[in-house]
């Protein structure tokens, strides 16, 4: 896991595939039909989902001892990088050298963002009457609506959709639809301590469903336009310091946790929200195959990430309007969308270019 948190570049459907030549082919650990099982019960729960498919895998092999160091070691190498790149933003993010390198970068992000949107939208509308989901909900974001409030919707619409006559049997909610429920009440003042960092970021780790893209709808509702803690732009290039590093997009926590509260700040929001998934790995692993093959959690799962779509929708439209607001970073943006849909580089590769781009305009 050491390994694959240091090398696997390229988002969450490298780090699957990765993982199953490790587990499946290389090492043997898992069937295929196994490691799909775990796949799929993960996919079910809100966090990181690679991030907790290589904790069960981890706790499969060596039981907790496993669970906890699969976590730590494939976590570690993106955390350790993005603190360094967040010290080095802190300091040299205002200067022009600096603010030409985002410059270019930040329109990377936003196309990167808004392929994945066109892509998980080919796969997740099925049924397609959950196109209709994805528009109440991308029209809620725009509106202020409760981001936590519009994936549960999301879910809980799909599961009576889809048992509709038999709304005696949906007393019990799927455990992903419920989890997270009592971070709602919760506000944090608007100049934050560790302990606010804390639960605001286990908060995130607890309730954010579809893929490390949605978090970006949570920080801009919270982090940005809720508490007034951070700028969109700040959010923005955390998510692009997560593009250049392996492991999960989740450790953009390490950087807005330090750009909140230094290298503590980072450390503590780090752990926050990685905390939930080692917790809910732990609880579900024992009951993965009857998870599967229910059809509320299938359901429910179908809602929230049709939910989840409609929220990366509104924050792609967001990171367009602050990415690429003139002639050259609009320019970037389409470059890097042709460049993604016909020759799938690594996108650390087109950050690293859109950098060149922001640094040669700063320059010139």
């Amino acid at each position: 896991m050491l390994k694959l948190g240091t090398i696997a570049f390229g988002g969450p459907a490298v780090h699957v595939a990765m993982l199953r030549e490790e587990a499946v082919r290389r090492r043997g650990w898992l069937t295929d039909e196994e490691f799909l099982d775990l796949f799929a019960a993960m996919s079910v729960l809100p966090g990181p989902t690679s991030t907790q498919l290589a904790i069960v895998v981890g706790r499969r092999r060596a039981g907790w001892r496993g669970l906890v160091a699969a976590g730590v070691c494939f976590i570690a190498p993106a955390m350790a990088i993005v603190l360094v790149l967040a010290v080095l933003y802190g300091r040299y993010g205002t200067t022009p050298t600096g603010a030409g390198l985002l410059y270019g970068i930040e329109p990377v992000v936003a196309a990167i963002v808004a392929v994945a949107v066109l892509e998980l939208g080919k796969a997740a509308f099925r049924p397609r009457w959950l196109v209709v989901v994805s528009a109440f909900v991308l029209a809620g974001y725009f509106a202020g609506a409760n981001v936590l409030l519009l994936l549960v919707g999301g879910g809980m619409v799909a599961v009576v959709a889809t048992h509709v006559g038999r709304i005696d049997r949906l007393a019990s909610v799927p455990f992903p639809l419920t989890l997270g429920s009592l971070w709602a009440a919760h506000r944090p003042s608007r100049s934050p301590g560790l302990v606010d960092i804390a639960i605001e970021f286990a908060k995130l780790g607890s309730i954010v469903f579809g893929s490390g893209y949605v978090l970006l709808a949570f920080l801009r509702r919270d982090l940005v336009a809720g508490l007034d803690w951070l700028s969109l732009r700040q959010v923005l290039d955390a998510v692009a310091a997560g593009q250049v590093t392996p492991g999960p997009v989740f450790t953009t926590a390490t950087f807005l946790g330090y750009l909140l509260g230094g290298v503590p700040g980072a450390l503590v929001a780090t752990a926050a929200i990685f905390v939930p998934s080692f917790v809910m790995v732990g609880l579900v692993a024992p009951h993965v195959h009857r998870l599967r093959a229910s059809a509320r959690a299938t359901a429910a799962l179908q809602g929230v990430t049709a939910a989840a779509l409609g929220l990366m929708a509104g924050v792609t439209i967001d990171l367009v309007r602050t990415g690429a607001d003139d002639v050259l970073r609009a320019a970037v943006a389409v470059a890097v969308l042709v460049a993604i849909v016909r020759w799938r580089p690594n996108p650390a590769l087109l950050v690293a270019a859109g950098g060149l781009v922001g640094l040669a305009h700063a320059l010139g």
